[in-house]
């Protein structure tokens, strides 16, 4: 690695997303993987996806080898101005909006409407049936 490394600003990084062209965001450090595009064992559409963001997410849920996190040396190029990086917006679960009490005795009044003739007609027969002779 150099010994002075280069500060690359985040939209200067972000330019370079082409296959004869690439670079990426690794915790912190830039690293051009232009040369390794053919050779990238996931493909040259792996390292394309993984531009113009940070990449380290990506790179770590991989789990790449010891050998290929030394392989990354060659590719260093300097490091990342992190305060030009974008500040990611996370989206939150759309609110639901609150069940309304008039939605609640609404739902309620039109079950009773349907249980209490229910219940009626089974006293009936339950009346009925006991109260029978024979």
């Amino acid at each position: 690695m150099a010994s002075d490394p280069k500060v690359h600003e985040f939209e200067e990084v972000v330019k370079h997303n082409k296959t004869k062209d690439c670079w990426l965001i690794i915790s912190g450090k830039v690293y051009d993987v232009t040369p390794f595009m053919d050779d990238h064992p996931g493909g040259d559409e792996v390292l394309l996806s993984a531009t113009g963001k940070d990449a380290t997410n990506d790179f770590e849920d991989v789990g790449h080898s010891d050998s290929a996190r030394e392989m990354m040396e060659k590719y260093y190029i300097g490091e990342i101005d992190s305060s030009t990086i974008p500040v990611r917006k996370m989206k939150l679960p759309q609110q639901l909006p609150p069940y309304s009490q008039d939605k609640t005795r609404d739902f309620v009044i039109k079950i009773l409407q349907f249980l209490v003739p229910l219940l009626i007609l089974g006293l009936a027969v339950a009346v009925r049936h006991f109260t029978k002779k024979d």
